[in-house]
């Protein structure tokens, strides 16, 4: 019997989840990575695979009826099964280790449990209680033992925990000086986090768990020289996988639109249908701007650029603005809600926007600064940094 229909929205969430530079932390982790240290039960990319074959078994005490969903972020759903006295299975094959969520859901329940799992070949187990999901322990899924290991490490050393609690205090209060003070602490664990995951795949380039953390710190504005020199650490055989093909599809991007590279031209059209080009707009500093009406951090970041585009449009500074929204209405009611005076594109295709891809985007908001001649000179600013930045161009 197959239920994939109901999973509604919990394939929304994951899908957005999935796009680290959109979902401000990841995950809440446990722990301290040591640099060389061999992760417990790593499994190596390029390893002949004799069976692709899997079951799945899993037990969970508390939820004894419900459906449980195996969805892969970037695929939708692979399967679904009803949960009977606490037990499901699951089926299936797969050519390679491939990092889903199962996601529980009580009948007439809109209460839904998600756990990131490595799916791979073999006979697994899941074993725990309905009020730990996320501690389910695992039986013949070494990927998975090792992503937890990983996990709690890391945990140990970035408290996401303890920073939301005391952000959502902050924020409560209004203490514009905490939320701040919290803000600059994000950034300094969010580097951390990066760190960790660089460090973890330098030790272990056959690694399904390395590439998939380089794949979620390194996709939002990464660094291509950084971002190369991590890539070409991996072995072949993870190099080839699904993850790390995905990896290389952003090092590519990155490659191309890095400071100093002449910004990809592409057209969309604007709020009345009438194809815009970004060549058109050379002889301008120009701002291609990535955003969505959905998209609270966006919207929150729109009066940043519009103060830089007031003190500099007479200057010589425009801003094109493309829109990762799939309805018209929306965007067009947020463009007039919050002011936009410039060009705004979109092909109204979401996070397959055309230009989006062109550029690499995983996480919005997400700009690029070109000069006269269309050549990227910054990107990803944020905050003051836009008007900083255009003060040093345009006196």
């Amino acid at each position: 019997m197959n239920y994939l229909s109901f999973i509604g929205g919990a394939a929304l969430a994951l899908a957005v989840i999935g796009r680290p530079g959109h979902r401000g932390v990841k995950g809440v982790r446990p722990g301290e990575v040591r640099a060389g240290a061999k992760a417990a039960g790593e499994v190596k990319a390029g390893a002949k695979v004799l069976d692709t074959s899997y079951t799945l078994h899993g037990q969970v005490a508390g939820l004894d009826t419900g459906w449980v969903f195996l969805y892969h972020p970037g695929d939708g759903p692979i399967d679904s099964t009803v949960i009977s006295q606490g037990k499901f299975d699951f089926a299936g094959s797969v050519t390679e280790p491939q990092f889903c969520h199962l996601v529980f859901k009580k009948l007439n329940r809109d209460n839904i449990y998600s756990l990131p799992f490595f799916l791979q070949a073999g006979t697994l187990g899941l074993t725990g209680a309905k009020d730990s999901i996320a501690a389910l322990v695992p039986s013949g899924a070494p990927i998975q033992k090792e992503y937890l290991q990983y996990s709690k490490n890391v945990d140990a050393a970035v408290d996401w925990q303890a920073w939301g609690h005391a952000n959502e205090l902050a924020t409560a209060a209004k203490n514009k000086l905490k939320t701040d003070s919290l803000s600059a602490a994000a950034t300094v664990m969010d580097n951390r986090q990066k760190q960790l995951a660089k460090e973890y795949a330098t030790a272990h380039p056959s690694s399904y768990v390395a590439v998939y953390e380089v794949l979620s710190y390194f996709s939002y504005n990464p660094d291509a020289e950084e971002l190369q020199a991590l890539y070409n650490g991996f072995t072949p055989g993870i190099q080839s996988s699904h993850l790390g093909t995905e990896l290389k599809k952003i090092l590519d991007a990155a490659l191309l639109t890095g400071v100093g590279r002449p910004a990809p031209v592409f057209t969309q059209a604007d709020t009345k249908g009438k194809s815009v080009s970004l060549s058109s707009l050379k002889g301008q500093y120009v701002l291609v701007d990535f955003w969505a009406s959905w998209c609270g951090p966006c919207r929150a970041e729109n009066p940043n650029v519009l103060k830089s585009y007031r003190a500099y449009h007479s200057k010589g500074f425009t801003v094109l603005g493309v829109s990762l929204d799939d309805e018209k209405s929306p965007w067009l009611e947020a463009i007039k809600k919050d002011g936009l005076p410039w060009t705004e594109v979109s092909d109204l295709k979401g996070w397959k926007n055309s230009a989006a891809v062109l550029y690499g985007i995983e996480g919005i908001p997400m700009n690029f600064l070109l000069d006269k001649n269309g050549v990227i000179v910054a990107k990803g600013l944020r905050g003051d940094d836009l008007e900083k930045k255009l003060a040093e161009f345009l006196h």
